[in-house]
């Protein structure tokens, strides 16, 4: 039913859970798995002098967003691999990850995108916004959320 689980992940311990449960469900269904991780993207940092800060280069931060992927993604990739699934990766940096989520599964032609809510509720969801609940509501192809 399902051929290809995007599963979205940020390398926490419930994103963890949620790229488990998509190698098993890719793995049940004889699918694959595809990887996806966004980075935020470089800000300029000013302001407030007091407050002593390192100012990091577009080239530094772009280096430590390729870093922290590689090293998420790789989780990914093992995982998979232990199943025996196949796996694609990628990253990308935005401000609005669910925008890179949605397009992430249109372009490689994923037919479920499985992740991870962290739960927020109230004030907490209000002030934070949830992605997962962006990605319900614009995504085209049904989502497994994960707790």
């Amino acid at each position: 039913m399902f051929r290809n689980i995007l599963v979205p992940t940020d390398g926490s311990p419930l994103s963890h859970k949620a790229v488990k449960r998509a190698v098993q469900l890719a793995k049940e269904q004889k699918g694959r798995v595809t990887g996806i991780y966004i980075g935020p993207t470089w800000k300029p940092r000013g302001g407030d002098d007091s407050i002593p800060y390192r100012v990091v280069s577009p080239e530094e931060h772009a280096a430590s967003v390729r870093k922290a992927a590689t090293k998420i993604l790789d989780s990914v990739r093992k995982e998979a691999a232990k199943a025996n699934v196949p796996c694609t990766t990628s990253f990308s940096q935005d401000d609005y990850p669910y925008a890179r989520i949605v397009e992430a599964a249109s372009r490689n032609h994923c037919d479920l995108i499985l992740m991870a809510t962290h739960g927020r509720r109230g004030i907490s969801r209000l002030l934070l916004g949830s992605e997962t609940s962006k990605v319900l509501a614009h995504a085209k192809v049904p989502v497994l959320v994960c707790r």
